[in-house]
């Protein structure tokens, strides 16, 4: 019993999937490679949570 050639569909199938899947990694990488920068950076890491704080006010003696 001979197994037939597979329709060339799935060849096309199987490019498209790489490509997405070439796309999702990159895309991965991207963020990955952003959070080790913020990380290593030290900026310090603030929510907004809808407080006042002093540091954000100006200091009304000060001239831009």
């Amino acid at each position: 019993m001979a197994f037939r050639p597979p329709h060339e569909i799935y060849a096309r199938r199987f490019g498209r999937n790489v490509g997405v899947a070439v796309l999702l990694v990159g895309f991965v990488a991207l963020v990955f490679a952003l959070t080790v920068v913020k990380v290593t950076r030290g900026d310090p890491m603030k929510g907004f949570d809808h407080v006042i704080e002093p540091t954000m006010v100006p200091d009304p003696g000060k001239t831009p």
